[in-house]
């Protein structure tokens, strides 16, 4: 999705000299231990849905595909635990048949449940549960690469080394996610004339406890894959629960809002989610459009549009409810990295702040990642290159 890492990781550039594919996390230590034998460096990949280059091998060596490794292990009251190449989309169907939903999914939840884990961060149920690093893992079981043929598990607080660390701190073998009882979810689909009516409703839809919740300006709505968006205005996009929908619809048109759908069942929210945190631009990029965001969080989103507007060229805004405050995608027109960088260092100084999706370092937690990295992978072998 960044042009910026399209231009410096063509395909093609990096490759791997074999894939190996166990078709039991069983097996993975002792893949791990041939490796630290033979100093073939391990690039694990999931269902290739990440963004920032982490799963190109830069080292060539063996790209390690844990899809096969897909099994829902337990549901248990509050929990469940799988195997890393779940797809969430079969993860949050076993745990919707035991009356729980999962705490939170990407908005590509046909990801892995590894794949999330260790190199995601946020998606539908953020709003309220905030991030993956925040209770959401119970536990993880990670394979180290040091000859060891081993296993470790990591419990609360002591799993977050392994939390979107790209797999340098280990391959995760297990994991065991939060969940909460079941509830009845309704897709809401509203639209807005102008940007303040957009965002004063967004801001709105907090009061009724929404799992998501999305705004995106009319450019961006034109390439979402939903009948229910009108397109010629900004649409604002939430998953409520049943019981507050008439409330919402309600605010919505007294705050000068209109109400385009209300639709029910589990299709109907996953098909809103899916247009949630970097979709609206991947679908405009699809179009054909050449351009770039940045993720982007803070009070100017609300209250100085125009004047992050004045930065770049061509700004549009896909917004999203975070834990605490605003999240957005600004989207611009993409002329060069030098530009980019500009982008980032303006919206700084006016108090926005960027989590850059244009390179492809581990860049959260990174002393305590440094810390135990040398530890579990002794000769650098776990996804070289990740680690700044």
């Amino acid at each position: 999705m960044s042009p910026v890492l399209q231009e410096k990781l063509p395909p093609g550039r990096y490759t791997a000299q074999l894939v190996v594919a166990p078709e039991s996390a069983e097996d993975v230590p002792r893949i791990l231990t041939a490796a630290y034998e033979t100093g073939v460096p391990i690039t694990p990949r999931g269902a290739g849905t990440g963004n920032y280059g982490q799963a190109t091998p830069f080292a060539g060596g063996a790209v390690l595909d844990l899809r096969r490794c897909n099994r829902v292990l337990e549901v248990g009251d509050g929990f469940v635990r799988v195997e890393p190449g779940a797809k969430l989309t079969d993860v949050d169907a076993a745990v919707r048949a035991a009356g729980q939903d999962l705490w939170m999914f990407p908005s590509t939840k046909g990801s892995t449940a590894g794949g999330f884990v260790g190199g995601g961060s946020a998606g539908t149920g953020t709003i309220e549960h905030g991030t993956t690093y925040d209770g959401y893992v119970r536990s993880l079981t990670v394979a180290p690469c040091d000859g060891s043929s081993s296993t470790f598990t990591a419990d609360g607080v002591e799993a977050l080394p392994y939390v979107h660390a790209y797999g340098v701190t280990g391959i995760l073998t297990s994991l065991t996610l939060a969940t909460e009882p079941a509830r009845d979810w309704r897709a809401v689909y509203l639209a807005a004339d102008d940007y303040t009516t957009g965002t004063t409703i967004l801001r709105g839809l907090r009061a009724f406890g929404p799992r998501l919740a999305s705004m995106d300006e009319v450019p961006l709505v034109a390439h979402l894959p939903s009948s229910y968006v009108d397109r010629d205005r900004i649409s604002v996009r939430a998953i409520l629960p049943a019981d507050t929908v008439t409330e919402a619809c309600d605010l919505a048109y007294d705050l000068g809002g209109t109400v385009s759908a209300v639709v029910e069942g589990v299709e109907a929210t996953d098909l809103l989610s899916g247009m949630s945190y970097n979709h609206p631009v991947y679908f405009l990029q699809q179009s054909g459009y050449r351009c770039f965001h940045l993720e982007s969080a803070g009070d100017p989103l609300w209250q100085a549009p125009d004047a992050i507007r004045s930065l770049l060229p061509h700004v549009l805004f896909h917004l999203e409810l975070g834990h605490r405050g605003v999240q957005a995608m600004i989207v611009a027109d993409y002329v060069d990295e030098e530009q980019v960088l500009a982008g980032i260092e303006g919206l700084e100084a006016m108090g926005v702040a960027v989590h850059s999706p244009h390179q492809w370092y581990v860049d959260r937690q990174l002393p305590v990642i440094r810390a135990v990295a040398p530890r579990v992978d002794p000769r650098g072998l776990l996804n070289p290159g990740k680690l700044a």
